[in-house]
């Protein structure tokens, strides 16, 4: 019988507070239409004005408005003097404030005016008056990233949150994650918990607080220690789809949906994992102050082990592909300590020794493809691999293939046609460029096959009766330069706005139609038109496969079908300074 269709996702946004003076474009969460002022306002309403620096600042009138002055008198709240230009051909009518009583509220919904920046300021006051991270939007939690450990998270609390109503306590992700496993039993349908918000944000880390809530009340009724396995996952796919970027120190570079299974009685039975868009060009490129993945670190700083030995490691600043960030460490991280640990997971979930031998081999292969120099010839179109050199052979003797054929095989391709085949030089760029995609794709097998044998750890024999999945995908990212990649996470990051957008506005207004409850309709932000310049006909991947397909095609000839076919779109640019890059305006940033 098919397993029962999940239930629309209940969504969780998490938000990045570093940084105090919280940005708008950084919050992903759409709210109602403006709220203005109407035609004429009394002298000491209180509103919101715009701020380069802060992003908004609040405000008091000081003289009455009538419709068509085209000046409005304020007073900062540091009382200084304002004189705020409105009209058609400059700024709107301000923001209405909240009464101060309801400023702090937990749950966003509860607010007189739900805007930009009344959902800023509550956030902020929750975060800075309160130290509570976490604050309601209806159905919807939002969380702020504190960058540091909080004590919230032990088993007496989710004891506290164990059957209790969302919204009887504070907000908290065990409070969604405990709505989620009542209405899975109480609704026999499965459910489905979205981590959604930009990178840095702490997805993964609240993603992990799911699991464990349902490990706890879930906890399998045999000794089979089901959701310890599910739980050692964790610190693997850390190691091995994990780096430091420059927004986070364990930022997940891979997305990825798990599916707690539940036996009829709701005790865990079993889990299965499915990863996307795994980044793959971290093997062979970090930005500055990046790092590769941790699993990297974490064998150079073991090189010393007498079980290692046979892998040749050095330290991680003598590896081409664990040094171009140029900073190996991260404070307070130790990376042998953490090997151990993705060691005993990889124990626990029964992968034995010598696989867990022949992962290290294959990482520690991937370093030395890394070293291996390629020189370039005289002429130009040919190259040749420095002689004897030492890495090439440590390659060769840790995968089992022939140094002679790898010598050959890194400077020379092999074309096929109908009645011929033809070995053609490369030239010493074209050959390190093939030396970093063969790396590449070794890693991403080596983490499909680890991902497999996670899953054959974790599947059951038992048959299922429901599930709750978890959706940790990547946040937005823009960085100075973004590749392919960024491209598609930013492209899963529209289509998931999208479903947040159907879920908490169009959904939720058919069902107050339907009940003819009366409503003035949201005007909320349809991000369509920029999904279609990606995925339609003729769009950004379509004039993509094109020029693939072309004979000699180019990144200039793919840019100038973009720039003229795509022209006059309102969610597309030109870069004034180049004929190769383009801009898309996405809902979070350009």
């Amino acid at each position: 019988m098919a397993a029962p269709r999940a239930e629309t996702p209940k969504p969780f946004i998490q938000f990045e507070g570093g940084n105090l003076q919280m940005k708008a474009e950084s919050l992903h969460i759409m709210t109602t239409s403006r709220t203005s002022m109407k035609v004429s306002c009394l002298e000491f309403t209180r509103v919101w004005i715009p701020d380069q620096d802060e992003v908004w600042k609040a405000a008091e009138i000081t003289r009455d408005y009538k419709e068509g002055d085209l000046v409005l008198h304020l007073q900062l709240e540091d009382g200084t003097p304002l004189e705020y230009q409105v009209g058609p051909k400059s700024n709107a009518l301000p923001f209405l404030r909240n009464p101060d009583i309801l400023v702090g509220e937990n749950d966003l919904t509860a607010l007189s005016y739900l805007h930009e920046p009344a959902v800023l300021h509550n956030l902020r006051v929750r975060f800075l008056e309160s130290n509570n991270i976490y604050t309601y939007c209806g159905i919807v939690l939002v969380a702020i990233n504190p960058y540091e450990q909080l004590q919230i998270y032990g088993e007496e609390v989710i004891t506290a949150y164990n059957g209790q109503n969302m919204g009887d306590m504070d907000p908290h992700i065990f409070a969604v994650a405990e709505e989620a496993y009542k209405q899975m039993i109480r609704d026999e349908k499965n459910q489905s918990i979205i981590v959604s918000g930009e990178s840095g944000a702490g997805k993964t880390v609240s993603a992990k607080y799911a699991m464990r809530y349902f490990a706890t009340v879930g906890g399998s009724s045999s000794d089979a220690n089901v959701e310890e396995k599910v739980l050692a996952s964790n610190p693997i796919m850390e190691a091995i789809g994990n780096a430091k970027t420059t927004r986070n120190d364990n930022s997940s570079r891979f997305g990825k949906y798990i599916q707690i299974v539940f036996s009829k009685h709701y005790h865990i039975i079993g889990a299965n994992m499915r990863t996307y868009l795994l980044e793959k060009s971290r093997v062979v490129f970090q930005a500055e102050d990046e790092r590769n993945y941790h699993i990297f670190y974490q064998l150079c700083a073991s090189a010393s082990l007498p079980e290692f030995k046979e892998l040749s490691l050095m330290s991680a600043e003598d590896f081409t592909y664990t040094s171009l960030g140029e900073n190996i460490f991260i404070d307070g991280v130790n990376d042998a300590e953490d090997l151990k640990k993705t060691r005993e997971a990889f124990t626990l979930l029964g992968i034995k020794e010598s696989s867990q031998s022949g992962i290290f081999k294959i990482m520690a292969s991937i370093l030395h493809l890394g070293n291996v120099e390629i020189i370039s010839e005289r002429d130009g179109e040919s190259c040749h691999v420095g002689r004897n050199n030492v890495h090439l052979q440590h390659f060769c003797r840790l995968l089992g293939v022939e140094l002679k054929q790898m010598d050959h095989w890194l400077c020379h391709r092999k074309l096929a046609t109908a009645s011929e085949t033809y070995v053609k030089t490369m030239s010493s760029k074209q050959a390190n460029n093939a030396r970093d995609a063969l790396a590449k794709h070794i890693y991403a097998r080596l983490f499909d096959w680890i991902v497999g044998h996670i899953n054959k750890a974790l599947q059951t024999s038992s048959k299922q009766h429901s599930f709750i999945g978890v959706l940790d995908i990547y946040g937005f990212e823009t960085f100075e330069v973004n590749s392919f990649e960024q491209f598609c996470i930013n492209y899963a990051n529209e289509k998931l706005q999208q479903q947040f957008n159907s879920h908490v506005f169009k959904l939720e207004q058919d069902e107050y139609m339907k009940e003819n409850i009366p409503w003035t309709l949201i005007d909320f932000y349809d991000n369509q038109p920029c999904i279609d310049l990606i995925e339609a006909r003729l769009g950004i991947l379509d004039l993509l496969d094109e020029e693939c397909k072309v004979p000699k095609g180019t990144d200039q000839n793919w840019a100038q079908k973009l720039y003229k076919q795509h022209a006059s779109s309102a969610h597309f640019q030109k870069p004034r300074m180049s004929n190769t890059s383009f801009i898309i305006i996405h809902f979070a940033d350009k």
